[in-house]
């Protein structure tokens, strides 16, 4: 088959999330004040810059070598929408949140997306007031479709204004003062998490806990529950620990509501204090860009290239009996293990390495060794800063923003998105391992809060 000169070849992360073994589609839910105005969304939807963009207008094709590239073609509006006008369950007893929540996990596992359009659509839920956008990975990483979507919304206090998303305008990451100490210390922790990723990616493996997962869990039934934050609980604790960031607060609530979850089920008895239980993050290489910088990502000339350019981290945390002890110190111990990936170049190496492995062996060895990565570990958490201020869609004005995505060999996939003050976790368990994923979800909400009053406790009086 003749490729047309029109077709542009899918960048190796992309390819990776093509793969069978790591398909990955992002699911973003939004809830609005007021019922959907179907018109006034398919409007805002066909004359934004998502339509407009060559991957959101793009057929994912295979050449005669089966490499992918991307098509452009002609997006038909209602071919992306999928409206749903009857309640998801006919229970009385079920709220809102339970239900979308319910039909989420459905889409999880069994429900790809149809290779004959543009590898995205909207499902508008009308009578519970949401939207599911349902994007597939290999057309961006998480930040810029983020940014690409708020192009489409509008400040409440300013509908002539776009949204702000925090971080934009930095610039980039802060340039680090080198000296001979910390180039050492940089090339060391480099090192030594390199060769735990490689470890991890062959045979290394977390212990067996009631948490973890493994090969084939991909394809198992489904759960989702929602953990709900303040911005500014997250910002208490984050003033008692010195340097603190957020970041650190999130793993420090994570290892200690993975440690009270733990000593609650009966099958987790006799395990030793300090075990490690390892995530997976996935880390944005580049800085999170505001509107402009997304324009300019759609423009091919430009000299910067759209798509996934991302790294992972190996993020290990560890269970303590008591965890409400001290809770303290496990944002202590966070922020002392993040401090150290920050130091290391662990995350562009993974990259760089994924990127030669695609290159050399192709895209089926590449996600094998992924795939293997996630069975060996525990946990997937991701964190997006959202808007830090209310918008609207349409004229709808937003009640809150979540994102989670499709099922992984993860028993558990953690995804938080901040939004106006708040920030949501999406916790998606596989439910054959994890039955109770509210009850997870109330340990970590109960994390923070002991966090939050151990923290006032531990501030001078005024």
């Amino acid at each position: 088959m003749e490729i047309p000169e029109r077709d542009e070849p899918v960048t190796p992360a992309g390819r990776l999330f093509l793969q069978p073994e790591m398909n990955q589609i992002i699911h973003a839910l939004i809830g609005v004040k007021c019922p959907w105005d179907v018109e006034a969304v398919k409007s805002e939807i066909g004359n934004s810059l998502m339509v407009k963009h060559p991957r959101f207008s793009s057929l994912m094709v295979r050449d005669s070598c089966g490499r992918e590239r991307w098509r452009r073609t002609q997006v038909n509006l209602d071919d992306h929408f999928v409206i749903r006008r009857d309640p998801i369950s006919d229970r009385d007893t079920v709220s809102d949140e339970d239900a979308v929540n319910e039909y989420l996990a459905d889409l999880a596992v069994s429900s790809p997306l149809p290779g004959d359009k543009p590898l995205w659509e909207i499902h508008l839920l009308l009578a519970h007031n949401c939207a599911v956008l349902r994007i597939h990975h290999s057309l961006g990483d998480g930040i810029s479709i983020v940014s690409l979507f708020m192009s489409c919304c509008r400040k409440i206090g300013d509908p002539t204004q776009t949204p702000t998303l925090g971080g934009v305008g930095s610039g980039g990451p802060p340039r680090r003062r080198w000296s001979f100490k910390r180039l050492m210390m940089v090339l060391w922790y480099t090192l030594v998490y390199v060769l735990e990723f490689v470890l991890r990616s062959l045979w290394l493996k977390d212990k067996s806990t009631a948490l973890r997962g493994g090969a084939g869990v991909e394809l198992w039934p489904r759960k989702l529950a929602t953990a709900k934050f303040t911005i500014d609980d997250m910002k208490t604790v984050k003033k008692a620990v010195a340097d603190a960031t957020i970041n650190d607060v999130l793993f420090g609530v994570i290892a200690c509501g993975l440690s009270r979850y733990l000593d609650m089920r009966s099958s987790s008895k006799g395990l030793q204090d300090g075990l490690q239980i390892t995530g997976v993050s996935m880390v944005n290489l580049r800085p999170q860009p505001g509107l402009q910088d997304v324009i300019k990502l759609m423009n091919s000339k430009s000299g910067t290239r759209w798509g996934n350019k991302i790294g992972v981290l190996l993020l290990p945390v560890n269970y303590f009996r008591k965890a409400g002890s001290d809770p303290l110190q496990f944002v202590k111990r966070a922020k002392a293990m993040i401090d150290k990936k920050k130091l290391s170049l662990e995350a562009l190496c993974s990259y760089k390495v994924g990127d030669l492995v695609m290159s050399l062996l192709g895209a089926k060895v590449a996600s094998i060794l992924n795939y293997r990565i996630v069975c060996n570990t525990t946990f997937t958490i991701s964190n997006v800063i959202g808007p830090q201020e209310e918008i609207s869609f349409a004229g709808h004005p937003i009640t809150f923003i979540r994102a989670n995505s499709s099922s992984l060999p993860h028993a558990i996939t953690m995804h938080m998105m901040s939004y106006a003050g708040k920030a949501d976790m999406q916790i998606l368990v596989a439910k054959d391992i994890v039955p109770d994923p509210k009850v997870l979800a109330m340990c970590f909400e109960d994390a923070l809060m002991e966090m939050k009053a151990a923290a006032e406790q531990s501030m001078p009086k005024t």
